[in-house]
């Protein structure tokens, strides 16, 4: 078999693999369960996710990315490898061309990080992509354009707002509120209003099913089990998603603040197509409920959900190589060739 082209989303919360005319083949948690006793992993993905807060001593679940960039670059490279031959599913005899993307404002040393994992892995040629180019191209925005562009790449660990004209980023800023923030949100409010402890899963699923950050018009709730911190008991209560607004309010004005910082900086040619076009929203984050209504609310502009929203950064890094490939657009960053 010839080589592939691959693009990679890899991101803090969930990683996802696109292939050149395949499309988005594999979407999993970045989590990764190893035996502390030998060093081995035991899990990877779905499998390693479904383990965390349920593991035994010797064994620990982790999540080798935080806030958008590396915190275990070991565990990294060979969570990588794993996923690329899952993905792939038959032998290279040519090592692969990947596209991995980084929040817009990493530093050198962490996208080295990224590139050498991605080396290490088996790619014959690295491309570091900012993420908001990425989910600007998976959203079917024509990067390359005279006009200006605005994309909110809410994912696990980091937001990324910028505008984008002529291939590149104009203003940009990156800052570590996010979806796992959210959670993190959650789990304090649960335990200060409720006095009741809850794990980042159940965190996650009050985000996606009664989490909001607008007013809903009808307040719908759900039913969760906790641990009671004054009795040390299993407890089941009911959260509203009142309660869950007040939750994220912090979390979500963070997010709002961003965009309008942009916003603030954006030359004015720029802003006006912004405020003809909208601003495009991509990412798990941005499916939080409400959060488009806010930024319309705070700003003015509409703000759009792109199709696809959790797929679009990926998608995006796989369309920049084959864009490199048709000679569509010149590279927005540095390569890697090993």
């Amino acid at each position: 078999m010839m080589g592939t082209d691959i693009g990679i989303d890899l991101g803090t919360a969930t990683i996802l693999v696109y292939i050149k005319g395949q499309g988005t083949v594999l979407t999993e948690p970045s989590v990764v369960a190893i035996d502390k006793n030998t060093d081995r992993i035991l899990a990877v993905g779905e499998e390693a996710r479904s383990m965390l807060g349920r593991t035994p001593g010797n064994i620990i679940a982790i999540r080798p990315m935080r806030e958008g960039v590396i915190s275990d670059y070991h565990t990294t490279e060979k969570m990588l490898k794993y996923f690329i031959n899952k993905a792939v599913g038959r032998p290279l005899m040519r090592k692969p061309r990947i596209a991995i993307c980084v929040p817009s404002n990493v530093t050198e040393v962490e996208r080295r990080a990224v590139e050498d994992a991605a080396i290490q892995a088996g790619a014959r040629q690295v491309y570091i992509i900012e993420e908001p180019i990425a989910a600007a191209i998976g959203a079917g925005i024509d990067i390359a354009r005279a006009c200006g562009s605005m994309v909110v790449d809410i994912g696990g660990g980091t937001t990324d707002v910028a505008v984008i004209s002529l291939g590149g980023t104009v203003v940009s800023t990156s800052i570590k509120t996010a979806g796992d923030h959210f959670d993190e949100a959650i789990i304090r409010y649960m335990r200060k209003k409720h006095s009741i402890l809850i794990g980042e899963r159940t965190a996650e699923d009050l985000k996606i099913n009664v989490g909001t950050a607008f007013p809903r018009p009808a307040s719908v709730s759900m039913e969760v089990r906790g641990r009671n911190l004054v009795s040390g008991l299993p407890k089941n209560i009911s959260v509203t998603s009142e309660e869950m607004q007040e939750a994220l309010q912090e979390s979500v004005t963070a997010v709002v603040e961003a965009v309008h910082t942009v916003l603030e900086k954006t030359p004015p040619e720029l802003a006006s197509d912004i405020a003809d076009r909208g601003i495009v929203m991509t990412g798990g984050g941005s499916l939080l409920y409400g959060l488009d209504k806010l930024i319309r609310e705070k700003t003015g502009i509409n703000a759009i959900i792109a199709d696809e929203a959790i797929s679009c950064v990926a998608i995006g890094t796989g369309r920049y190589i084959e864009y490199l490939s048709q000679g569509k657009i010149n590279p927005l960053d540095h390569k890697t060739s090993r």
